[in-house]
């Protein structure tokens, strides 16, 4: 080995600090390991598994504990073995390993391409360790794995005590209290134990620090302030970490400054400012470590102590475990000792569904008990499973649970208070006495049951049980860790099972426990719940107003202009300003007119105000307060085409300003608190009034009518338009404390309309030209979407690069858009294959996603390309060069066309701007399609030679503006039967090395809106079903509400919920609004919204009542329905429009009676909000929690009738029927 210390370099004889130890029988080579060096020169050696050892290792044991640097290896000398791929485990002890990971992955190594050459790795950082193992995980493809290795680092001097439960360092000051402003505490520590106090300090007045174990986590208390201030918040608590019981080493580092805190965990810190008024630390007598001993009484402690070894202990620069070692005065050790015990139990990983454990045990006796200890995530599982015929051979199958009580939610509803699969270690107990079974979970009172239950095991059952019931139930096999297992209460040696010499395995990791807490820290955004299986995380996204896998895309449109293209009457709405970015939905009302939308924002004071007795020195001040949220506001602005606000104000005898000098004597604030003078217009102005830009005022020596002072009432409204300086926030009148002097003023509410950035667009038509763009902040997430025309075969949209990772986003050919990441698991490509041509100079649209569960591609409506991440993948996406937009660094295949409506991240970039600074690029974008034109309702805007037109194919709507709704009247015997394709795309997912994680998914969707008007309930108003009998169905229940029924899963019945909505069989029109991705759901009554999510029914605030059912009820589906259909849209169908207009259609069946009507022209009444939950598809059954990630898209739907056989074809189906 090579160490490093004080920046000299210098080489040790291997055999000084080390021996070698193998997993198995290893050749005659391997005793020499540790007298070679790495160079072929220094002749043969090296070490190659045994051919019959399936689960190699090579372990290396340091004389003393060593900071490991890095890493260098080779392949066995003069052989053609070596290790293509391996990974590290590290342990002080020779048990209980550690993985090495940086950033939560678990690393692995690129190893050696041939035998000499020497392969070298810098660990990204270091580790503390006596005991280092190598793993291989790909040997050489001719002569299989073999090695030599090297190790690099520096020599580590540690100070330890050891804590038993009962002892406590105690650090006594030299004066009877300390203040301090700045503090600095730094330790290491290692615990079997989930709970314990590690540091803990308090004053008389109240202050206290406190850093302890909570369910293993790390927790620090501070408060500055009196203890008579806790009740205001002076005290201030944090987290960090999970699963800190593991018995590994942890590093602790905290830095107080006044009232800023950094608190670092294992190279995490939190920085965070202390509540309360104080910004100094008071603490009486002394500061202890390990526990909270009581005053007056030794011995005695107000916590739970620490159990474990803390390391290197320094407090404000003084060592603490070195002060106790020396007996030094200022240091009392109660019953610590100073060197780490290394008592640690083996632990078992069953990493995956299929691991078992095979014991022999002796059923013959009267009585029969296991004890083990468990830890895992997963909500389903089976521990034990054991056959009672003496006839078979008794065995014992571990992680197999016993009887039918192997759902761990069961469990805990069994032992009140508990929760198993919480990462938590529990200790689980079994026991066969008197025919009669009992179980015991921790320390609660055992429960029992007859012996006559079923015994079952689900999945990874050995070829040598079949037939023994092991593989007769549903397959889910536990995954988690176990240790501490008795049985009949003899210790099982795990160790004797890995060596072959007791029972059987598959698929076990021997003395590692490797459960990671996914959920720490939590990847859901914007307030999303974090739950997790062993493998898996997932986001709860109900009530956020966000969906997707980390609840990142936003439900709700970004204005009321896009509920306009959409159709959507006046009414209240939610909007998201920013998209994806930080700032959370809100409500306001949208106007919708013939040929805009105006989004209201309202404020506290819409009255008019009478103003007198104020002065210049002493004005009158209002402020006024928005139903909107400032940032919101300015937000809004911004992206809006126009904003004005009415500013109406009379006066008599009351000057706005000072007719000598000119003195503002009233004015208003901006949205920056900037003072504002000018009182209309769009340009700011100084000291004017609107009647000087019109050229009206009364007298034509002043630049406002209240300028004159007049006798008489006069009038300076004027409209606010400038945006930068929008909304108003506060105004000021300073001019009515004269005789008869008075003004009166009203602030309108803001007006907004038209997105400034739909068709903010640049034209790239000189070669390889780009725009530079800041690097995107997109570490765990990123959403992109633009709009392109162009006449070119190819080139790159964007693209931007970090040192390794790196993102592109390209039109790779004609009809094909690839969009490439790479966040270091190497190069993945989704391309997304168009049917039609892409190059022809109409606007397409394309959207992609990458976040740390998946990432998706869109292009148009085409069925989107899903890419799911490896579970032990990177998640860190680092870029940190320019973004180049239109081209790449190395000017190679440049986009020639043009851009618009660019989003990052849910910001909108100027475009034209940035044209405007670019040689080669042009503002804005030839052709007719352009903030003039006009289709709604999925109208497609297509260029054509001299103008525009609507292509209202994929539209419910007809018109020139793709305006005018299609409405029917359905009588009973009427019945439209309606099939189509979804138009389908072909893509791929590729990556640059082929793994098993990896893998495409395919999510579907559906997006159906309505109109609807009856008097008659029950009925059905759609029904979308396939073949295979899932289905989904929007129901009309007897009292008028709405009602949403779904069977999505082919293992376990359907289900309904019903949103809070009144009686809507009232012969008034209401629309229906329902977006599905996947098990996201949200259904739209009017303004009424209701959200569904993919969570698990134990995550989920179920607002909604929910039902188990059959297919639909006869008596339902046998009301039909009688009333107006109108605007029927499903995906891109509008089956209502071509039963009415295509009469020639082959896809088109229409029997009985069906006439136009106009019902569509009605207004829509109520408005309502709430939101719900949808309870897990997978819930029960086969699938341990985990959400459905794959559903039949609807082949069939019937829309306004009786539920009819449907006939199975591979078209989708779409029905309308009435009876």
């Amino acid at each position: 080995a090579s160490a490093l210390l004080s920046g000299l370099h210098f080489l040790v004889s291997i055999t000084t600090v080390c021996e070698v130890v193998a997993s198995f029988a290893f050749n005659w080579f391997a005793h020499q390991m540790c007298d070679q060096r790495n160079s072929p020169s220094a002749g043969g050696g090296g070490w190659s598994p045994a051919p019959e050892d399936q689960q190699p290792w090579l372990q290396l044991t340091l004389r003393d504990r060593l900071e490991v640097t890095a890493i260098s290896t080779q392949g066995r000398w003069g052989s053609e073995h070596w290790v293509r791929r391996y990974q590290l485990l590290y342990s002080d002890t020779g048990h209980n390993w550690r993985q090495y990971r940086h950033e939560s992955v678990l690393w692995t190594f690129t190893g050696n391409r041939d035998a000499d050459s020497e392969i070298h790795h810098k660990l990204p950082h270091s580790i503390r360790t006596r005991f280092l193992r190598l793993v291989p995980l790909q040997g050489s493809p001719r002569g299989g794995a073999g090695l030599r290795v090297e190790l690099y680092g520096c020599a580590y001097k540690s100070d330890v005590a050891d804590f038993d439960g009962r002892s406590a360092l105690l650090y006594r000051f030299n004066q009877k209290s300390m203040s301090t402003a700045k503090d600095v505490i730094s330790l290491r520590f290692r615990s079997q134990q989930a709970e314990g106090v590690l540091v803990h300090g308090a004053g008389q007045k109240g202050d206290f620090i406190t850093l302890e174990l909570q369910q293993g986590k790390l927790v620090l208390q501070l408060n500055l302030d009196d203890a008579k201030l806790l009740s205001r918040g002076g005290l201030t608590s944090v987290s960090l970490g999970s699963l800190l019981d593991d018995d590994h080493w942890h590093s602790v580092l905290i830095e107080r400054f006044n009232k800023q805190v950094n608190f670092t965990l294992d190279h995490h810190t939190q920085h965070f400012r202390t509540q309360g008024q104080e910004d100094t630390l008071e603490l009486d007598y002394e500061i202890s470590f390990g526990g909270i001993p009581l005053p007056g009484k030794p011995g005695t402690f107000l916590k739970e102590n620490f159990h474990g070894c803390l390391e290197n202990l320094y407090c404000n620069g003084v060592n603490v475990i070195d002060q106790a070692k020396r007996r030094k005065p200022q240091i009392f050790s109660g019953n610590v000792t100073f060197q780490c015990s290394e008592t640690q139990p083996v632990a078992v990983t069953f990493h995956s569904s299929d691991s078992f454990l095979i014991l022999p045990i002796n059923l013959g006796m009267e009585t029969f008990s296991l004890r083990l200890q468990i830890r895992t995530w997963n909500a389903e599982s089976l521990i034990f499973h054991a056959t009672l015929d003496q006839e078979l051979q008794p065995l014992i199958l571990l992680p197999y649970t016993a009887f039918t009580l192997y759902k761990f939610d069961y469990v805990a509803w069994l032992f009140k208070g508990s929760r198993i699969n919480d990462g938590q270690w529990h200790s689980v107990g079994l026991d066969i006495k008197d025919q009669q079974i009992f179980l015991s979970v921790d320390r609660q009172r055992p429960v029992s049951a007859d012996i006559g239950l079923h015994f079952c095991v689900i999945q990874g059952c050995p070829e040598s049980l079949n037939g023994t019931g092991c593989e007769s139930c549903s397959p889910m096999g536990f995954q988690g860790c176990m240790r501490l297992i008795f049985v009949n209460n003899h210790p099982v040696d795990l160790l004797q099972v890995q060596q072959g010499m007791l029972g059987n395995y598959n698929q076990l990791d021997f003395d590692v426990c490797s459960i990671q807490d996914r959920c720490t820290p939590s990847f859901c955004e914007h307030g999303g719940q974090c739950y997790q299986s062993w493998s898996q995380l997932y986001c709860n996204c109900s009530g956020t107003g966000y969906t997707g896998a980390t609840c990142h895309n936003p439900i709700y449109r970004q204005s009321c202009e896009a509920y306009w293209k959409t159709g959507r009457p006046s009414g209240t709405y939610s909007i998201d300003v920013d998209g994806s970015g930080p700032l959370e939905p809100t409500l306001v009302n949208c106007s919708m007119t013939v040929d805009r939308a105006w989004t209201v924002v309202s404020h506290n004071q819409t009255q008019l105000i009478k103003v007198r007795g104020s002065t210049l020195q002493s004005p009158y001040t209002w402020t006024l307060n928005y139903t909107l949220p400032l940032n919101h506001l300015r937000n809004l602005v911004t992206t809006s085409d126009h904003c004005q606000q009415e500013v109406v104000y009379h006066c008599r005898r009351s000057r706005l300003f000072d007719n000598w000098d000119g003195t503002p004597l009233s004015w208003w604030v901006d949205r920056d608190g900037e003072k504002r003078t000018y009182w209309g217009g769009f340009l700011p102005g100084v000291q004017q009034c609107s009647c000087s830009l019109e050229g009206n005022c009364m007298d034509m020596n002043y630049f406002c009518n209240c300028d004159a002072d007049r006798d008489t009432w006069v009038n300076d409204t004027g409209l606010l338009s400038y945006k930068d300086h929008l909304p108003m926030k506060e105004i000021f009148i300073g001019d009515t404390n004269r005789t008869d002097s008075e003004a009166a003023f009203q602030i309108g509410l803001l007006l907004c309309h038209g997105d400034r950035y739909l068709w903010n667009s640049a034209s790239f038509y000189q070669g390889p030209l780009y725009f530079h763009i800041p690097s995107l902040q997109s570490d765990l997430s990123v959403d992109i979407s633009f709009y392109f025309k162009t006449s070119s075969s190819s080139g790159v949209f964007l693209e931007n690069k970090g040192q390794q990772d790196f993102i592109r986003l390209e039109l790779s050919s004609p009809s094909s858009v690839t969009f490439i990441f790479d966040v270091g698991d190497g190069p993945i490509n989704l391309t997304l294959m168009s049917p039609e041509p892409l190059n022809d100079r109409q606007w397409h649209y394309v959207q992609v996603d990458r976040n740390v569960k998946e990432a998706l591609l869109q292009v148009d409506n085409l069925t989107p390309q899903i890419y799911g991440a490896p579970h032990e993948g990177h998640v860190h996406l680092q870029l940190s060069t320019t973004l180049f937009l239109g081209g790449t660094a190395s000017r190679q295949r440049g986009f020639q066309g043009c851009l618009r409506a660019l989003t990052l991240n849910g910001l909108s970039l100027d475009l034209e701007e940035r044209a405007k600074t670019t040689p080669g690029v042009s503002v804005g974008c030839p052709g007719h399609c352009n903030s003039d034109s006009v289709c709604l309702n999925q109208g497609r805007c297509v260029e054509e030679r001299n103008s525009y037109a609507c292509d209202c194919s994929h539209s419910a709507h007809t018109g020139p503006h793709c305006r005018t709704a299609v409405s029917a009247a359905f009588e009973s015997s009427s019945s439209v039967t309606f099939n189509f394709e979804e138009r389908s795309s072909r893509g791929r997912s590729e990556s640059s090395k082929p793994s098993p994680a990896r893998t495409e998914v395919r999510r579907t969707r559906d997006r159906i809106t309505f109109g609807f008007m009856t008097r008659h309930a029950p009925a059905v108003l759609l029904l979308a079903q396939t073949h295979t009998q899932r289905y989904m169905a929007i129901l009309l229940a007897k009292n008028g509400s709405l009602h949403i029924k779904y069977h999505l899963d082919q293992g376990r019945g359907s289900d309904m919920f019903s949103p809070k909505c009144s009686n809507l069989a009232n012969e008034q029109l209401h629309w229906i609004h329902l977006n599905r991705e996947g098990l996201d759901v949200s259904v739209q009554v009017g303004y009424f919204l209701s959200i569904v999510s993919n969570a698990t029914s134990q995550h989920s605030a179920h607002i909604f009542c929910v039902a188990e059912a059959d297919f639909l009820d006869p008596e339902i589906t046998r009301a039909g329905f009688i009333g107006c259909l109108t605007s029927v849209q499903y995906n891109e169908a509008a089956p209502l429009k071509d039963a009415l207009l295509n009469h020639r259609s082959s896809r088109v069946r229409v029997s009985g009676r069906l006439s136009e009507s106009s019902c569509g022209t009605h207004s829509t009444p109520n408005v309502f909000s709430t939101t719900h939950s949808l309870p897990d598809q997978a819930g029960k059954g086969n699938r341990a929690k985990e959400p459905l990630k794959e559903a039949a898209h609807n082949e069939s739907a019937l829309i306004g009738g009786e539920a009819a056989p449907v006939v199975e074809r591979d078209r989708s189906e779409v029905t309308l029927k009435l009876t």
